[in-house]
């Protein structure tokens, strides 16, 4: 791997240490990992970390992207992760301000979560009969996040 990214003295340990939180999903692990790099340092690795996921996902397809466009911020997650706690693991408000007082915990019975997918939606679990129900009358492409596992590169809206 560090012949790969052609890392200095110390980068290559901490990258797969924060490359393996990627893989298992926690983002707060990682987090945590970049927090062990000098604040000069931090962009050259983000950047050089985005690249190599991008490469491991067109390889292995187990890693995802979501991109929130609002937030301009883009998350990288495992397949089948749920889009409503890696929104707020992330620090993206998904929220109105009566959702943030009357969200129900993502069970799907507020319906407060509701999110636009603009690019990937073939990258998402199908609707279920909770979101059938809770967004009959709104587009195809309003989900409730709580309810939607990613399963590949997807470009959200959030408080649409």
């Amino acid at each position: 791997m560090q012949e790969r990214l052609g890392l200095v003295d110390g980068f290559d340990v901490l990258f797969c240490l924060v490359f393996g939180c990627i893989e298992n999903g926690s983002q707060l692990a990682c987090l945590a990992a970049l927090g062990a790099f000098p604040p000069r340092n931090r962009r050259l690795f983000l950047r050089l970390l985005q690249e190599s996921v991008k490469a491991d996902q067109e390889q292995t397809g187990d890693i995802s992207m979501i991109k929130f466009l609002k937030e301009d911020r883009e998350v990288i997650v495992a397949d089948g992760a749920n889009l409503r706690q890696k929104a707020l693991e992330n620090g993206v408000d998904i929220y109105t301000f009566m959702g943030k007082m009357m969200n129900c915990g993502g069970y799907g019975q507020c319906g407060t979560c509701i999110v636009e997918i603009e690019e990937g939606m073939e990258n998402l679990s199908p609707r279920t009969d909770v979101e059938n129900r809770k967004l009959k009358k709104k587009p195809d492409t309003y989900r409730l996040a709580c309810q939607t596992l990613v399963n590949g590169p997807v470009s959200v809206n959030t408080k649409p």
